[in-house]
């Protein structure tokens, strides 16, 4: 049976903001929280594999240190996720974002100043925890806090955004700045960005749930009774993190994502060296993110669509079964042709994997514990992510290619896919 039970009777907070809004709020915060998520691109692999060979050749370390730093201080980064996950639920997203959107500025500033593999490995954990981590946790925890029926829907949009301006500007953005400033200064010059951009906007316009404000979520209205106004319920099942962990739901949906976020990272990271062993140029690679963006858009917005409507266990394993098929193609990018087409292949995946992740928690499992039950799950996709680049650089450095890697790696998402179609939804 669903309740609302988590909603007050009456609003327990005011805000000018709110209240002078000609429309409803919760458009400002999927617009707000939308740029956090771009914001999140200096720490997410993307950004970070424009800078790799510089970190090789300035640093003088191997491929294979920096890959297995960059697993151990994304597996760092991420065990300080619960934690958060749990703070942003008791003192709230705005605050919360001021803070980590402080935090993940000054430790950008920090990286164009790394003179050592040590310096490298805690600048990692600070970009890693900070950017993909908390500072994307917290933005789409508020757009989920703020719309529910149609979730799906604005999560595919704030989703476009993010594909479109983070992984479609940022690359070339990042090459552009080394190119002309070096690489010390493009990371500083990406931190003061992100202080001057979300330091703002997250004080001013980030909020916390709709019904602290006597709002509901999706903009829905009050309807009138005979006994005067009442509110239009809103049936929401509530789970406790303990409730959920003990589902075989949460399990193989994590699982999954898990997976794809720990092969699309090895992916991601490797880009320019994999390109080159195929014969193409870095700026090829750079390139390559063009239709990965513009297709993660797409199929994310069609995803959002379609992930309110038909079983998630069916977009999941579709998503698992491209991230197969990718991994296969990457060995194989024999023109810049092949390579815009993988591109496309690895946008459908990664579109299909956000919108699966970014809504079925709280479908599945309420609003009201969201914080923790998305900081333990984001901890594991985080942590899924640091072990991508390791085995990928290692096999590289050891055989002279990707390919015994990328063939042995398809296996697991064909597996999980196969697994993920048994998924059913789990009831309280």
């Amino acid at each position: 049976m669903y309740t609302s039970q988590q909603q007050p009777l009456s609003p327990a907070l005011t805000s000018r903001v709110i209240r002078r809004s000609p429309i409803y709020y919760g458009w400002i915060i999927a617009i707000a929280a939308t740029l956090g998520m771009i914001m999140t691109s200096p720490g997410q692999t993307y950004a970070v594999s424009i800078f790799l060979e510089h970190f090789i050749v300035d640093l003088g370390i191997s491929r294979s240190l920096v890959s297995t730093l960059y697993t151990l201080g994304t597996l760092v980064g991420s065990f300080a996720l619960p934690l958060i996950g749990r703070q942003i639920d008791v003192r709230g997203p705005r605050m919360m974002t001021v803070l980590i959107s402080l935090f993940f500025g000054i430790a950008c500033i920090y990286m164009g100043y790394v003179a050592n593999a040590v310096m490298l490995g805690l600048g990692f954990v600070a970009i890693r925890m900070m950017g993909q981590g908390a500072l994307g946790l917290v933005s789409s925890y508020t757009i989920n806090q703020w719309w529910v029926r149609r979730r799906g829907m604005m999560m595919g949009l704030s989703g476009l955004g993010m594909s479109l301006i983070g992984m479609g500007l940022f690359p070339s953005l990042i090459q552009w700045l080394i190119d002309d400033f070096g690489w010390r200064t493009a990371y500083p010059v990406l931190g003061i960005s992100i202080l001057a951009l979300m330091l703002p906007v997250s004080y001013l316009f980030y909020r916390e749930r709709p019904e602290a404000y006597g709002l509901k979520p999706d903009g829905m209205a009050k309807k009138a009774s005979d006994a005067g106004v009442e509110d239009v319920p809103l049936l929401e099942e509530e789970w406790t993190l303990p409730e959920v962990l003990r589902t075989p739901a949460f399990w193989i949906i994590t699982a999954g994502l898990a997976s794809m976020s720990m092969l699309s990272t090895g992916l991601f990271f490797h880009a320019v060296s994999i390109f080159s062993d195929n014969g193409l140029s870095a700026a090829v690679a750079a390139s390559a993110f063009v239709p990965v963006a513009v297709t993660t858009a797409l199929v994310n917005l069609l995803g959002g669509v379609l992930v309110d409507r038909i079983s998630a266990r069916f977009l999941l394993a579709t998503a698992l079964v491209f991230q197969a098929v990718v991994l296969v193609m990457a060995h194989s990018l024999g023109s810049v042709s092949m390579a815009l087409f993988y591109g496309v292949a690895l946008g459908a995946t990664s579109g299909l994997q956000r919108a699966v992740s970014t809504v079925i928690w709280a479908n599945y499992f309420g609003r009201l514990h969201l914080g923790a039950i998305s900081g333990v799950t984001t901890t594991i996709l985080v942590a899924g992510s640091a072990f991508g680049p390791m085995p990928f650089g290692i096999a590289r450095d050891l055989m002279g290619s990707y390919n015994f890697i990328l063939n042995i790696s398809a296996i697991i998402p064909l597996f999980l896919a196969i697994v993920a179609l048994f998924l059913r939804r789990p009831q309280k």
